[in-house]
């Protein structure tokens, strides 16, 4: 395309091999090496190699391993290459090797017996031998004909040339040498037989030349060359003059040796040069060749060459005064015969050729002609060299007018940059790997109009063929399609989708100077009683006029949209106001002036007069904010708009999202996750360390999601308690502790009956055991309900602080002690509070916290820290527990610190009730560090799990009472304290235990 300088890209072959290596470096000193060692020879046959014996020995010798050289080389790369032209490289094997052969026994007597020659000798054979099986090799490269009429051509061609060659040789040389007078039969024959040969090879090796194969071009052409340079040798060998005065060594020799030295090289030309033609290999093959044409001509030109030489053969017996030979005159006849015969076969076949042309090209011409589409054909420089009749049709314009023009003044100036970009691009591409490409863009029609056009576009000589309809309607409906798509079908409002794609936009190319940018949602109070009092017609009605209104009251480059009912938004874009505080009076004189404007009275069908109010939630566009955020900002602040007593215009705060959204979500779930069965109860058991003994089990209550997934109630408390009262949070505490202990007790009286009785610990605050919210009784009630024995249940203090009244809690604790309970500090050694509670507190069993046990196994200091609070509680004559001891080496350190009792991962996990049972069965977990327990049976729950059995992220495996691995994490939702954290709970949490539903 000339116009604007898009003109078509031109190929370039590239300059370099990969890695910056110049193409071709290998194959340079290959051939740089094979000159030196043809010149090295030649310079020596020159000055005879310094004495007649060395000249003798490289005469014959010499020539003999070249030969054998060339043969070894073809029959190697035969073996080892799997090719069509594999036949013809062992046949150029066999055939040096009887030159190499025949050199060899020249070499014998002439250098070994010190004799001549004899006349006839097996050399002679060997060198008979040679011709054969090249002349055989040679036909195997020609390029097969498809018809018999290209095999008739093919054998007439050889014949032209072979016999022209006869004829030349027969008047210049041979007829002397075809006299038998002096001479036997044998020497005769020979004497005719190796200039007949190399006729035939001679003439092989021309017909060849303009009928070779395309494949392994290189390594044919280097073959060709060798036997050419051969023959060569061998005609000037046998010339009388050349011959009687020919002695081995000379300067002959080196063009035999020259010779092999080629053939010993060409097989290996293609691995050679492939590499370095590789790149640019296909890109060749789209431009033409500039020696195909002048091949084609010699190739051509053949036959007429071949009679020309036969012709001078003739005129020179004639001109030298000599009677023509009857040789000659057979063989010039049979030459024109031959001749009239491959031209009567030619005319045939152009004939042929040009009634199937003229059949094709009238198929083509219906076929193109008769298209719907427009093909139309570019030069490089972008005009047009041919357009179908159907342009008249498609584009209103006839081809006779388009022919000539330039493309790009045909196209859109805003479709031309990117067609051209397309078109370089895919010119720039290997034609193997995109043949083809298509463009879509406005065309300019007969009437002055823009159609849309699809063309699909190939390579054609350098330029371009575009085939190309006309798609306006297709386009036309792929647009209404895509209005209705992302516009409201009452309003003609964008709809959510394209208001979202318009806020992302406008974040995504947000600039310094955008600054405000904000988005409004709004809500019409009171749009319900009208669809109600007037009817759905008249909120119809309303809604566009409330559109319409919305949409006069924004700037041009600002978005409104309709989100469904009497749900509106709008998109404000920044003016680059930098001060927040006249950035935030801006967009809130916008949203008042919108909510003014949407409350004015509106008149209805029928004249009815009707109001509604408009409730406006106002989020901006903060550094770093998703569009998924700004727009539930907005919603957020509209809703708090519509709870502050609706029209009115709210400024959304980070608060809103917990306080409006998720917090009425959470509590209701808390208010039936009991009620509904989706608490369970399951124990872990604390083990003694002096023999693994099973003396206790802790009690603890999981939450089960809807997946079935169980979760501690802390973190649920945590997510449901978010942004709530502290008193509300409070209830669900204390209704969640009575659900505990009353299903504790329950489970506990059970296991008893069936046998196993070991004490049960449950977890209850200290703010709660004095809270009014349990009653004084409710758990000496319980007790004497369950029949619960003195010391089967252990109450675990937790939150022992300031705030809790040390004096009540005591009276509190020494009164359910008369009734055997026994009473658990948590969090031992976490604090100053602990401390006090025990000097004040009734303690049977001090539990550690769990950050010393932790680190004990790996730091000195808290060694040292844990091994003093256990020496306080063994002189206090308490029991010392350690909780989440979930390393076998923690509970090794432990118990040789003197800790009594572990509870934790190292020795088993939270257990349903039937895993706690079987675990009560065994009654005896192994203790690292502990010698192994009096009945020697395998502890229960399965192998203590090793440090391999950590998890990435801190998780362990642990085995519930059975030899199945669950993975243990804690789950990020709940630890972040999101209000969603229960609605979208992950499948597997850090305290999850998966149990049977119950």
């Amino acid at each position: 395309m000339t116009a604007q300088g898009a003109a078509l890209p031109r190929h370039a072959a590239p300059a370099g091999g990969p890695g910056g290596r110049p193409a071709g470096a290998s194959g340079v000193v290959s051939q740089l090496l094979l000159a030196l060692v043809c010149g090295g020879y030649a310079t020596g046959a020159a000055f005879g190699w310094g004495s007649p014996d060395l000249a003798k020995t490289m005469g014959d010798f010499g020539l003999s391993g070249a030969a054998v050289l060339a043969a070894v080389s073809c029959f190697w790369y035969a073996r080892t290459r799997t090719t069509r032209l594999r036949p013809a490289w062992l046949l150029f094997a066999v055939s040096s090797g009887m030159a190499g052969f025949g050199n060899a026994v020249w070499g014998w007597y002439e250098v070994v017996l010190g004799e001549h020659v004899p006349t006839t000798s097996p050399a002679d054979f060997a060198f008979l031998l040679f011709a054969p099986p090249a002349i055989i090799g040679l036909l195997v490269l020609a390029r097969r004909p498809v018809t018999r009429a290209g095999w008739v051509c093919l054998a007439l061609d050889s014949w032209l040339i072979g016999g022209s060659l006869l004829t030349l040789s027969w008047s210049l040389a041979l007829a002397h040498t075809a006299h038998f007078a002096d001479k036997t039969v044998a020497h005769a024959a020979l004497s005719l037989a190796y200039p007949l040969l190399d006729i035939v090879l001679v003439s092989m090796v021309l017909a060849l030349h303009f009928r070779r194969s395309s494949a392994n071009r290189s390594a044919v052409n280097t073959a060709i060359a060798a036997l050419a340079l051969t023959v060569l040798c061998d005609a000037l060998f046998t010339s009388p003059l050349l011959r009687e005065n020919y002695r081995s060594g000379q300067i002959l020799d080196a063009g035999w040796f020259a010779g092999y030295m080629l053939m010993a090289y060409a097989p290996w030309v293609t691995r050679e040069h492939g590499r370095a033609s590789g790149a640019a290999s296909r890109p060749a093959q789209t431009q033409p060749s500039s020696g195909r044409p002048i091949a084609g001509s010699l190739a051509a030109l053949t036959p007429y060459l071949a009679a020309a030489v036969c012709t001078l053969g003739i005129l020179y017996n004639v001109l030298d005064g000599h009677h023509v030979d009857r040789v000659v005159l057979f063989t010039g006849c049979t030459v024109v015969l031959a001749l009239v015969v491959r031209q009567g076969i030619m005319l045939l076949d152009n004939i042929s050729l040009t009634q199937e042309l003229a059949q094709k090209e009238n198929h083509f011409r219906s076929l193109v002609q008769g298209s719907s589409d427009v093909i139309m054909i570019a030069a490089p420089t972008g005009i047009l060299r041919y357009v179908s009749p159907a342009a008249a049709g498609v584009y209103g314009r006839e081809a006779e007018d388009l022919v000539g023009s330039e493309l790009a003044s045909l196209i859109h100036p805003e479709d031309l940059g990117r067609v051209v970009h397309e078109v370089r691009r895919f010119l720039a591409a290997p034609p193997a790997d995109e043949p083809t490409t298509r463009i879509e863009c406005r065309f300019r029609s007969g009437d002055g109009d823009w159609l849309n056009v699809e063309s699909t576009v190939k390579r054609h000589h350098g330029g371009l063929i575009f085939n190309s309809r006309d798609v306006t309607e297709r386009v036309r409906l792929q647009a209404q399609l895509q209005h209705t798509a992302e516009h409201d079908p009452l309003t003609d409002l964008p709809n959510r989708s394209l208001f979202t794609k318009r806020v992302q936009q406008a974040l995504a190319g947000r600039r310094v100077t955008d600054s405000g940018t904000a988005v409004l949602f709004i809500d019409l109070d009171g749009f319900k009683a009208v669809n109600d009092t007037v009817g759905h017609q008249a909120g119809d009605e309303l809604l566009v006029q409330a559109a319409r209104r919305l949409q006069e009251s924004v700037r041009a480059g600002d978005s409104t949209a309709r989100f469904g009912g009497d749900e509106f938004a709008a998109l404000i874009i920044g003016d680059g106001t930098r001060d927040p505080a006249a950035r935030e009076y801006r967009i809130l004189e916008v949203a008042d002036r919108l909510r003014l404007t949407l409350s004015q009275p509106y008149v209805v069908e029928g004249g009815t007069e009707v109001r509604v109010a408009a409730s406006i939630g106002v989020a901006f566009a903060e550094p770093g904010i998703t569009p998924g955020t700004l727009m539930r900002n907005a919603d957020l602040a509209m809703y708090r708009a519509k709870q502050a007593g609706k029209g009115r215009v709210e400024l959304y705060a980070p608060t809103m999202q917990a306080e409006v959204v998720r917090r009425a979500e959470l509590a209701t779930r808390w208010r039936t996750a009991l009620h509904d069965g989706e608490f369970a109860l399951l124990h872990q058991p604390v083990v003694e360390l002096a023999g693994g003994r099973v003396t206790a089990v802790a009690a603890q209550a999981r939450w089960r999601s809807p997946q079935g997934i169980l979760f501690p109630p802390e973190e649920f408390l945590r997510g449901a308690g978010a942004g709530a009262d502290r008193a509300d949070e409070s209830g669900r505490s204390a209704e969640l502790g009575r659900w505990t202990l009353e299903k504790a007790l329950e489970q506990a009286e059970r296991r008893r009956v069936a046998g196993h009785t070991v004490p049960v610990y449950v977890r209850l605050s200290a703010a709660r055991l004095v809270d009014r919210a349990l009653p004084a009784k409710h758990v000496e009630s319980l007790l004497l309900r369950h029949g619960m024995p003195a010391g089967g249940l252990v109450l675990e203090l937790t939150g022992v602080d300031s705030r809790v009244p040390l004096d009540e809690l005591e009276r509190r604790l020494a009164s359910l002690r008369r009734f055997g309970v026994r009473i658990a500090l948590d969090g031992f050694g976490s604090g100053q509070a602990a401390m006090s509670a025990l000097r004040r507190l009734p303690v049977d069993v001090l539990r550690l916290d769990r950050e010393l046990v932790d680190g004990v196994a790996g730091s000195a200091r808290l060694r040292k820290i844990t091994a003093g609070l256990l020496k306080i509680a063994g002189d206090l004559g308490t029991q010392s527990v350690a909780e989440g001891v979930d390393d076998p080496e923690q509970a090794r350190v432990l118990r040789a610190m003197g800790c009594t009792h572990a509870q934790g991962l190292a020795f088993s996990g939270p257990l349903d009730e039937h895993r706690l049972r079987q675990a009560l069965g065994r009654g005896r977990y192994p203790v690292p560090g502990a010698p192994p327990a009096g009945d020697g049976g395998p502890a229960p729950g399965g192998p203590v799990p090793s440090p391999a059995n950590r998890l990435p992220g801190g998780g362990k495996r642990v085995l519930l009472g059975g030899p199945v691995p669950v993975n243990v994490v804690l789950p990020s939702a709940f630890r972040a304290g999101g209000a969603g954290a229960l609605a979208h709970a992950p499948l597997r949490s850090n305290s999850e235990t998966p149990v049977p539903p119950t």
